[in-house]
């Protein structure tokens, strides 16, 4: 009796079954590198969590080391700023609320929120370019994990940035006489905005492996950003053209966002918290992907 055997064509995708659906093996593969590549800046923070908290706490012993002061600057500075921004500024814009600021007190807070996001991201900015040469000694004699020293350095000035963020809601406390519930939605503005500097970090500490002008471009391009970002003034002084313009600087968002969240205790407008959670997911994904491709050149040249 013959039997007939059935041959699938040679060039016939072979398909498997995943969560009962049939897949092209190829299609299922691609899917698998990219949740991998999702997932890896997490899992990596987490597998070297004992090195980034070993790191991260040398640097801000190291911060203050000599200073008879110490954590008090961490404190002070930020104060002498806002004292001599608004003193200087004062009076100077009008508030998203309609009315003029001429009270200090009223400018003050406003000043601050700015000046919290605005320096968080300067610190970043200056110190990425340099990051990787740092740490060159470990780099090149050890297995260290590149990757997570703009983890650290995030970490490190999200301890200061948390110090302003504290002093600006005590402030509040003050010079409002209360805090609005909405300052509870402040994790939501933090969240993104790490995720934002992390990237950035990522993407300049590369650049900076390779070449020294990324150092040079930062100190040139952040003093003129601070003048072109809403810091001092209200982006709705501007016509509205310019304001979907500044929109593209993605530091107009977070500072709108916390100034609502914070000074005027109102919900963020949802199209603001939207496009900046969008710029600042795909800043930190283009961040880590752009200095994983460039890694295994990193040593060569620092």
């Amino acid at each position: 009796m013959t039997k007939l055997i059935h041959r699938q064509p040679v060039d016939a995708p072979i398909l498997h079954v995943v969560d009962g659906k049939e897949v092209i093996p190829g299609h299922y593969n691609f899917l698998q590198r990219f949740v991998r590549f999702l997932l890896e800046p997490f899992t990596g923070a987490w597998r070297h969590r004992d090195l980034i908290a070993a790191i991260l706490r040398r640097e801000l012993r190291e911060r203050f080391s000599g200073s008879v002061a110490g954590w008090v600057w961490a404190v002070v500075a930020p104060l002498i700023s806002l004292v001599t921004y608004t003193l200087v500024f004062g009076g100077a814009v009008k508030l998203p609320n309609g009315n003029p600021a001429n009270s200090p007190t009223d400018y003050a807070l406003f000043v601050f929120g700015g000046l919290i996001a605005f320096n968080f991201f300067t610190e970043m900015a200056y110190r990425a370019p340099s990051l990787l040469h740092e740490y060159a000694h470990y780099l090149k004699q050890t297995m260290f994990p590149a990757q997570m020293l703009p983890v650290i350095s995030t970490l490190r000035a999200t301890t200061y940035a948390t110090i302003g963020l504290a002093l600006m809601l005590v402030c509040q406390l003050i010079f409002g006489g209360t805090l609005y519930w909405t300052v509870l939605l402040l994790p939501l503005w933090f969240i993104p905005f790490l995720a934002f500097l992390l990237g950035i970090t990522w993407l300049l500490s590369a650049m900076g492996a390779f070449t020294r002008d990324t150092a040079y471009l930062m100190m040139t391009i952040a003093p003129v950003l601070m003048f072109a970002t809403p810091v001092f003034w209200s982006h709705e002084t501007l016509s509205p053209d310019m304001q979907l313009v500044m929109y593209a600087n993605i530091l107009t968002g977070f500072i709108e966002i916390i100034r609502d969240i914070v000074v005027f205790g109102q919900l963020p407008n949802a199209l603001v918290v939207a496009w900046t959670v969008f710029l600042s997911s795909a800043t930190f994904w283009l961040g880590y992907w752009f200095f994983r491709r460039q890694q295994d050149g990193i040593t060569d040249v620092i």
